[in-house]
């Protein structure tokens, strides 16, 4: 609500997404100048980082308008006004925590080349312990992928390292190996190469690592 009152956005007209389809392609491609002032788009963005922390459905709208906080456009501000929208139509929704079965498991997704600019991707993945989600994140590759394959392994690589963690954390924590930790993924190439981790022509330049143990990837249903 404070940042809400702070923008003038508390009686706006609420929005059901928070960012509009293809909003990068629309960056590329429509003409927008400059904004005056942009120290105020830099405070916006700064505040939904902190409120990502509580609000996984932000998060990659937020990731996505944070690229641009050096020069950023009327467009982005428009965005960015979009997202405030957004939050007052769901100022009421949170995330709840109940006791059942801990049971850790996560998704993972990436996009081709979505980026104008440099043509990276972006990865993202979240985690779940039980029905509620505990990780999330959503952040641009630092390699240009050559292939859907690749980017989706380069975000099975972040996907295993944050699950190992988890795997760690809850052993040291409470003494317990957690069951196998499932990460669901809908890319036939990405499943079959971490099963399989052998060389061809179409992966030869990546990199290939062994399988992790007490992790297994299956196709998300």
């Amino acid at each position: 609500m404070k940042l809400l009152e702070r923008f003038w956005m508390v009686d706006c007209k609420s929005v059901t997404t928070p960012m509009e389809l293809n909003f990068k392609k629309l960056c590329g491609s429509v003409a927008s100048p400059d904004l005056g002032n942009p120290s105020e788009y830099c405070q916006l963005i700064g505040a939904l980082m902190f409120l990502m922390n509580s609000c996984p459905d932000i998060c990659f709208a937020v990731n996505t308008l944070s690229q641009f906080m050096v020069k950023p456009h009327h467009i982005h501000w428009i965005a960015a006004k979009n997202l405030l929208r957004y939050l007052c139509g769901t100022i009421t929704y949170g995330l709840r925590y109940t006791v059942g079965n801990v049971r850790l498991h996560g998704y993972s997704d990436a996009d081709l080349a979505s980026s104008v600019v440099d043509r990276k991707s972006t990865s993202g993945c979240c985690f779940s312990l039980g029905s509620t989600l505990i990780s999330w994140m959503s952040r641009k590759q630092k390699s240009v992928a050559l292939s859907t394959a690749e980017a989706e392994y380069i975000v099975a690589s972040l996907a295993s390292c944050e699950a190992v963690w988890f795997r760690k954390l809850f052993s040291e924590l409470f003494g317990h190996v957690l069951d196998t930790t499932v990460i669901f993924c809908d890319n036939q190439s990405r499943i079959h190469l971490s099963e399989n981790p052998v060389f061809h022509n179409r992966s030869k330049h990546i990199d290939i690592g062994t399988t992790l143990s007490g992790i297994w990837y299956s196709e998300e249903q």
